[in-house]
């Protein structure tokens, strides 16, 4: 009986890991406002510090569905490092998936137009599995009574991002430990393992006129043996206060007689220049859509800007440090 509680956790484990490998660190629809989550060199692309929540809500309706909640921070130190890091919560049914990661990046700039970043972020996942939730066949099974069953494993990903003011282009890998998830000791030959997964995304910044800003952007990620899955948003943004974005998500895995996944629209707003609010629904091209409402995701952002004196401080400034010369 301890051999199957061994492999009754060990199956919940693989089965975890297989959903998390279409998903895991990357099904963002947000993915414009996530892209540090996803590749550790955005770290320092912008010239303020970003600390920004995400909260997704999966397939609304259905019971256990998924949720992800993220936080993370990062920004520029000088002109040429960015340092950031992040925590998630990751929960699905009996199973949970926490971790944390911090990064460090290194910005080389190639010409007056062109620079490139390299980053390497590090950390950890804990897999959370709690007994007490699992409903077997039999009642007081005691290879469900175990109770709450939980690994930490470490964790590292690597990206590089290469941008211009308009134009950029990312490619990362997460997940690149491929750490096994091993509950017991003593039970070694557990299928669940961590995948490495790819992404790839770029975006073109487009200017409309005098207040319009058109921003197409695609991502595309890979985790063996899920087929290749594909997202694109169009943001259309007004005076850099107010944007709305119509997306749209791929996979070859999608049912048979449907167009896609997906499809979504994000909207977004600006307040007071360090403000950022966004929020997303997605619909599934699926039957899955008889029993779910669609998804929702919700962003919170708030930017630390470096102060700029005002002309009378500069002067004051000025005056204290020509009295000290």
């Amino acid at each position: 009986m301890k051999t199957f509680r061994y492999i009754l956790f060990a199956s919940f484990a693989f089965c975890f890991v297989q959903h998390s490998k279409a998903q895991q660190l990357g099904l963002y629809t947000q993915f414009l406002t996530n892209d540090y989550v996803i590749n550790p060199a955005v770290a320092g692309t912008r010239n303020y510090f970003l600390a920004q929540s995400n909260n997704r809500y999966q397939w609304v309706g259905l019971n256990d569905a998924p949720r992800t909640y993220v936080f993370n921070v990062n920004g520029p130190i000088g002109k040429k490092v960015g340092v950031g890091a992040y925590v998630f919560n990751d929960i699905v049914g009996p199973t949970r998936r926490f971790g944390t990661q911090a990064s460090y990046a290194y910005h080389l700039k190639i010409n007056e137009k062109y620079t490139l970043s390299m980053g390497l972020s590090g950390g950890f996942q804990q897999f959370a599995i709690d007994g007490a939730k699992i409903t077997t066949k039999e009642t007081g099974d005691i290879a469900s009574s175990n109770g709450f069953q939980s690994v930490i494993i470490p964790d590292a990903a690597f990206g590089i991002h290469l941008y211009t003011d308009k134009f950029y282009f990312s490619a990362s890998a997460a997940q690149i430990l491929s750490n096994r998830v091993q509950f017991f000791d003593n039970y070694k030959n557990t299928p669940a393992q961590l995948s490495e997964h790819y992404f790839v995304m770029a975006g073109y910044k487009i200017k409309a006129g005098e207040v319009i800003t058109i921003t197409p952007a695609a991502l595309a990620k890979f985790v063996n043996p899920v087929p290749l899955q594909l997202e694109a948003v169009l943001k259309i943004e007004y005076k850099d206060i107010i944007w709305i974005a119509p997306s749209y998500r791929y996979s070859a895995v999608a049912q048979k007689g449907y167009i896609g996944e997906s499809i979504g629209a994000i909207v977004g707003l600006q307040l007071q220049d360090n403000i950022q609010f966004a929020y997303s629904y997605d619909y599934p091209f699926s039957t899955l859509n008889n029993f779910s409402t669609g998804t929702h995701e919700i962003m919170l952002g708030i930017k630390f800007k470096k102060r700029v004196a005002s002309p009378e401080e500069q002067a004051v400034d000025k005056d204290v440090s020509n009295f000290i010369k």
